[in-house]
């Protein structure tokens, strides 16, 4: 969908040249639009899903500067304006950018997730974040275990990491 190419490019400059969140960003992207593609997401739910996909960290370079890191509740919290300030130029129906702005707001909250969009981003995410921040066996099983839900996140999860 053209918008959601455009807001990536626009995700990219924002991130004014810092290739770790520009990285992140996109990892979490291809994963989110895979799993939920092969989970068989309606074209709404499906752009929902990537397009806060693309956003859902676009608060971890106000959180460096004014917390000096990027906490997940400070993220839920300061991405709330960034985002709708982000997505406004965009023609996206009111509900949508409703929808997007909540799950960037909930991306860091495994508790009460309602919904395949909000489930399979929890899920990218932290596909990624295992990764980066080099969580242990444990840690991947037990969010296996007690979170994930989608049988493609589960299938992803158990072949990349051996579990």
């Amino acid at each position: 969908m053209k918008t959601v190419s455009s807001m990536i490019e626009k995700m990219i400059y924002f991130y004014n040249g810092s290739t770790h969140d520009i990285n992140h960003f996109l990892k979490v992207y291809t994963y989110a639009k895979t799993i939920g593609e092969a989970e068989g997401l309606n074209e709404k739910e499906q752009f929902i899903l990537e397009s806060a996909a693309v956003v859902h960290d676009i608060a971890c370079p106000l959180c460096r500067e004014k917390y000096g890191n990027t906490n997940g509740k400070y993220q839920e919290i300061e991405g709330i304006p960034l985002t709708e300030e982000f997505i406004k130029e965009f023609e996206i129906e009111k509900d949508i950018k409703e929808r997007i702005i909540y799950l960037v707001s909930h991306h860091h909250t495994i508790e009460d997730i309602e919904g395949m969009d909000y489930q399979i981003l929890i899920e990218s995410d932290y596909i990624v974040n295992a990764d980066e921040s080099g969580y242990s066996k444990e840690n991947i099983k037990n969010m296996m275990d007690n979170v994930f839900k989608t049988e493609t996140g589960i299938r992803l999860l158990k072949s990349i990491y051996k579990i």
